[in-house]
């Protein structure tokens, strides 16, 4: 799912693209993808596009005198921007036509769960934030207090968009490694040293790769993922880690992995995964050092 480095990268992408452009056109391919009735999709044609911002990881249109477009990429939704003249897309869902060219939200596989809401109004779009805070423009104290509200593992709470915008797996992941924090620590068993390093690393690790990958979009992100070969855990199973060399540890739960390095993030504890630590028992390694 693309997180907040990659929104911030669409969204530049698109505010040098669209502000100011009237939006001539909305094309639709599937009815499930538009989840509001009111106002009409249709109120949006024909009105310049006045601003582009980010809602925890979804992305704003907004019109002038509105309303505003708000599309949620999910996991497997990305945005191509196609030259005037062209007209389709593979795995397109919608088109967003200009003069200058077409805006083309697309979804790969079979489940559609990108999803495109039209609401009028500025209360009407804060309904949809989920009320997170945006750690780049946080203090160390608001960020601390939003930690702790309740008692949840760092992993989760990182993830929550009640508690934080627009982070996800796998930003979460190299976050954890940079702070040297275990992912199954409970937020309020963290001391103040503790939350310190979670905060530096944090706002360090979005920032970092934020400008990444504007670097490596250029004039438009073409290829939106969550695994980078830069990254130092996420999606490297087995790898070893940039830091200390040791294999990259995973928990699976569900459709979600969270990656690690047991040595430097757990003191060389395995976590326990859910369904493989059972199924192995007493052979279930409990220190890194057994699998070296």
């Amino acid at each position: 799912m693309p997180e907040l480095p990659d929104v911030e990268v669409y969204i530049e992408s698109l505010r040098a693209r669209l502000a100011g452009r009237r939006l001539e056109r909305v094309r639709v391919l599937n009815p499930f993808l538009l989840r509001t009735a009111r106002p009409p999709l249709s109120s949006a044609e024909g009105k310049r596009v006045a601003s582009v911002q980010r809602i925890g990881k979804r992305i704003v249109l907004g019109l002038e005198d509105g309303p505003y477009l708000v599309i949620h990429l999910m996991i497997a939704g990305r945005l191509r921007w196609l030259a005037p003249g062209k007209t389709t897309a593979p795995n397109a869902l919608a088109f967003f036509a200009f003069a200058s060219g077409t805006l083309a939200l697309t979804e790969a596989g079979k489940q559609r769960r990108a999803s495109l809401h039209v609401v009028d109004g500025r209360s009407a779009l804060a309904a949809l934030d989920a009320g997170g805070i945006d750690v780049l423009a946080a203090t160390r104290d608001v960020f601390a207090a939003r930690l702790v509200l309740e008692n949840h593992t760092v992993k989760r709470a990182l993830t929550d968009p009640r508690l934080f915008s627009g982070i996800g797996n796998a930003y979460s992941d190299e976050i954890l490694h940079r702070a040297r924090l275990s992912p199954l620590a409970l937020t309020r068993s963290l001391d103040a040293e503790a939350v310190d390093r979670l905060f530096a690393a944090t706002r360090s690790t979005l920032v970092e790769w934020t400008e990444r990958l504007a670097r490596e979009a250029g004039d438009w992100p073409q290829k939106v993922t969550a695994f980078h070969p830069a990254m130092a855990v996420h999606g490297r199973y087995g790898q070893p880690c940039p830091d200390c060399g040791a294999p990259v540890q995973r928990i699976v739960h569900a459709d979600n992995e969270t990656n690690y390095c047991a040595r430097c993030q757990t003191g060389g504890k395995v976590l326990a995964d859910r369904a493989l630590s059972k199924l192995l028992k007493s052979s279930w390694p409990k220190h890194i050092d057994e699998l070296l």
